[in-house]
């Protein structure tokens, strides 16, 4: 079979947009607010007509991951896990997408995740008994266009993409759930798993796909998400859990980072349809914003994973899977942290939870 420029655009771009969230797998979590793209531009022949470039595509994505190994640093933290004290999240996304190609050039996404997550924890109930926090809804909406810089009618070896966008607070932000053994009982639910960050956020993407035979080629996905907000006003509570925290207070609005690498085999004859991919990928969230102040609390940090994928594409419509597997987990020194470290003249340093894998999962279609 040759592998065409349509097939690797199609490949190039689920493979981003299953990010979304774009999330690194944890406490320092990308919620479903993150990274996303167009789907594949039409691969068109000479005789195409111009309206025919205009296309729609719907995009449907879940994902899941349970955190629980928590990290200072890169020093995994195995005694929490012995003395039942660690934190376990369980997160649930659903991304739903619409895109509109209006030519070979020019496309915009507007994609809104919903989610529904659990936490389970000791130490957010008083010490006593471990209980479970939730939170459900609609997240961040995103809206990016997108441009790629050269004639997909004729670049058939490759391609770049450019996107600009928008992520808006559409999610709440301060969701609110019971908890035990604890003044007040009803407290907004970990930053974790919050539905929303409250911040407007610009999006910046770069993608790239390059065939290097008609079987075998490779893609890059990079992705930043600025958070010009400082704050969002939510409680925290965690001075109410150790006084040296009473810069923990407020929850941060952090900006969110994804860049991904790979290589696409598709294979011939009756698997023709089938594409397999192999990458690495790095998702997380940075100690310092790019624009504005980082103060208040967050859980920096990041993930290194290796990525495989699945991809079997239809005429109309693709069905595709990867499993990002953590190679590396690391929660960095947050800003409080460095003032803590400062005040105490000892190094401080948080912990976070992250997960061993995330499974995703999703179909488009072309309408």
């Amino acid at each position: 079979m040759k592998l065409t420029y349509k097939f690797f655009i199609g490949i190039a771009i689920y493979l981003l947009f299953n990010n979304t969230a774009v999330n690194a797998q944890g406490c320092v979590a990308i919620r479903g607010n993150g990274s996303f793209s167009t789907m594949e531009h039409p691969m068109l022949d000479s005789n195409t007509a111009p309206g025919s470039y205009k296309s729609w595509y719907v995009t449907a994505s879940y994902r899941y991951f349970k955190s629980f190994r928590h990290f200072k640093g890169t020093d995994e933290q195995p005694q929490r896990q012995t003395l039942h004290n660690e934190v376990i999240n369980y997160q649930n996304t659903i991304d739903l997408s619409l895109t509109r190609n209006f030519n070979k050039y020019w496309s915009v996404t507007v994609g809104i995740p919903y989610l529904i997550n659990t936490r389970s924890s000791l130490y957010e109930h008083g010490l006593k008994e471990r209980h479970n926090s939730y939170s459900q809804g609609f997240g961040d909406m995103r809206i990016v266009g997108n441009k790629w810089l050269f004639d997909s009618h004729t670049a058939k070896k490759g391609n770049i993409q450019v996107g600009l966008g928008v992520k808006l607070p559409t999610g709440n932000y301060n969701y609110m759930s019971h908890f035990y053994n604890v003044t007040p009982s009803q407290r907004p639910v970990d930053q974790s798993i919050q539905l929303g960050d409250g911040g407007v956020g610009i999006i910046a993407e770069f993608n790239g796909f390059l065939n290097i035979t008609n079987h075998f080629g490779g893609y890059t996905n990079l992705y930043y998400m600025a958070n010009p907000r400082n704050n969002n006003g939510t409680r925290t509570y965690r001075e109410t859990i150790n006084a040296a925290l009473a810069n923990e207070t407020i929850m941060s609005v952090p900006d969110q980072f994804l860049a991904r690498v790979g290589f696409n085999y598709t294979f011939d004859g009756a698997f023709k349809a089938l594409t397999l991919s192999a990458g690495g990928r790095l998702e997380g969230i940075p100690v310092y914003d790019l624009i504005g102040k980082s103060d208040d609390f967050r859980r920096p940090g990041y993930v290194l994973s290796v990525e495989p994928s699945v991809n079997y594409s239809f005429k109309r419509f693709n069905i595709f899977a990867n499993v990002p597997i953590a190679v590396k987990r690391d929660r960095t020194q947050s800003v409080t942290d460095k003032q803590n470290s400062v005040t105490t003249g000892k190094y401080v340093i948080g912990d976070a939870a992250f997960a061993d894998y995330v499974i995703n999962f999703g179909v488009s279609f072309k309408l």
